[in-house]
């Protein structure tokens, strides 16, 4: 994912509107939460990066910096986090792996040093905390036990006494300080603990509560008041809950509207909801993230985009996926919680994101500007020169269909959202949109790679069929 400007990583929108006034929605798993990180499998190892030979003398300065072949604990995914997330990696990440137990080295791997406009808004808490830190993108590697990285600066051309370039090449951007390379263990879900099991939350959109959204907010103003919430008065789910059931769209809008609304004349467009694994059901340890829950008041779209963490997983394996880029957007990064609000695999599954239930308007780290009144549903795999799946695509339209029908969006449609700043819109400009738009069309980035964003275009077709539009 080469960033166009200044950086970049890539997102589809999917805008949605307003939402028509909600019954309590179905129960959605909550994890059971354990009393201590200790007792649940898992780990992360944060190595710090040295100057490559010839450097030595200049310390964080060098331009050249890594790690040779080494041991290490079990690990299945890498990264490169720095102190400073306003700083920038240009540059190149490569590291190569030795498989666990087979003692076999990978070649070089590259991994998208372009990352950061996944993350929180700069205005928000979570934007602003020092927790936070400039990294990568993920890389999965699966089962390893040795590694090897190195980090080459850009190098700018050199130019003569008349300002004209000539030949060779001069010191250009300097590595950001800090750099370590994050190896991250997924380990298994956690077992049951009779430690606190709150925190949960499983309600409709429409619920009355701050952050929650009426039936008259239903035009295209910003109405960006992010609000806190513990939603301890939700109702909780079952606690061994592992997955959100599909519904028929009959049973979704019995499920999802109010009586009032199912009498109304003018046709609701909600498509059925679709089979939702939770985080219970990929194994969250729940004690990794901050506490609470954080809310807008609107769904209006939904950005699309690939982690860039590779292609080289099963299907088998996504749980152990998503728990690692987990703890490396909380422990590594920085962030509250994973950053996305859904994630989906090349077999078509949908996974529970950030935390504070399905249905609502959770506000996540996924479209730096534009996550506020959006969500962000990352295709798990890197989509530049590799074709996304049917099944992956499916599953994309058939969530926009019901996630953006609850809050009146058409998938077809536009929609406005206030720029909170980028590298395309500066801050405060309302922006004309897709309703379920790629990362790239709220800043300029490759993600979510260029042949997944060629097949938005048919996704929302779908997505609005669904509907029965």
């Amino acid at each position: 994912m080469r960033g166009f400007l200044a950086s970049s990583v890539g997102v589809t929108c999917a805008a949605a509107l307003a939402l028509p006034l909600a019954l309590p929605a179905p129960a959605q798993a909550g994890p059971s939460a354990v009393t201590s990180e200790t007792s649940v499998p898992g780990s992360t190892q944060s190595l710090p990066l040295v100057p490559l030979s010839g450097d030595r003398a200049l310390g964080a300065a060098a331009p050249e910096q890594g790690l040779g072949r080494r041991d290490a604990r079990p690990f299945s995914l890498v990264g490169v986090i720095w102190d400073d997330p306003g700083s920038e990696l240009r540059g190149r990440v490569q590291v190569r792996t030795r498989g666990a137990g087979t003692g076999h080295w990978s070649g070089w791997q590259e991994v998208d040093t372009h990352n950061h406009e996944h993350g929180a808004d700069p205005d928000t808490a979570e934007g602003a905390s020092r927790r936070v830190r400039g990294a990568t993108a993920p890389l999965w590697v699966g089962a390893s036990d040795g590694v090897e990285v190195r980090v080459d600066a850009d190098k700018a051309p050199r130019e003569s006494p008349e300002g004209e370039e000539r030949a060779g090449t001069a010191p250009g951007t300097p590595l950001p300080k800090g750099l370590h390379l994050e190896l991250i263990d997924p380990g298994g879900p956690p077992g049951r603990a009779a430690g606190r099991t709150g925190d949960r939350a499983a309600g409709a959109p429409g619920a009355a509560r701050a952050g929650s959204v009426r039936a008259d907010d239903s035009d295209d103003s910003d109405d960006s008041d992010d609000s806190y919430d513990s939603a301890d008065s939700n109702e909780a789910p079952a606690a061994d809950d592992t997955e959100i059931g599909p519904l028929s769209q009959e049973e979704t809008e019995r499920q999802y509207l109010s009586a009032d609304s199912r009498a109304q004349r003018v046709k609701p467009y909600i498509g059925a909801r679709p089979r939702i694994i939770t985080r219970k059901g990929w194994g969250a340890n729940e004690n990794l993230r901050e506490r609470g829950f954080v809310y807008t008041k609107k769904v209006k779209a939904a950005f699309v985009h690939h982690t860039a963490s590779g292609n080289n997983y099963s299907c088998s394996q996504v749980p152990s996926v998503i728990r690692s880029i987990y703890r490396y957007h909380v422990v590594s990064s920085g962030w509250r919680d994973i950053g996305y609000n859904f994630l989906v695999d090349k077999c078509g599954n949908i996974y529970e994101g950030r935390a504070g239930g399905v249905a609502k308007a959770v506000l996540g780290a996924h479209t730096l500007g534009f996550n506020t009144n959006s969500m962000g549903i990352a295709v798990l795999g890197t989509f530049q020169n590799t074709k996304p799946t049917d099944a992956s695509l499916k599953a994309i339209a058939r969530l926009t269909a019901w996630k953006l029908g609850l809050y009146g969006g058409n998938p077809r449609g536009k929609t406005y959202l206030k720029s909170g700043g980028g590298n395309l819109y500066r801050k405060g400009k309302n922006v004309r949109l897709n309703v379920i738009s790629g990362h790239r069309d709220g800043f300029a980035t490759e993600c979510p790679g260029r042949l997944l964003y060629g097949k938005l275009g048919s996704a929302r077709k779908t997505a609005a069929r669904y509907q029965g539009r």
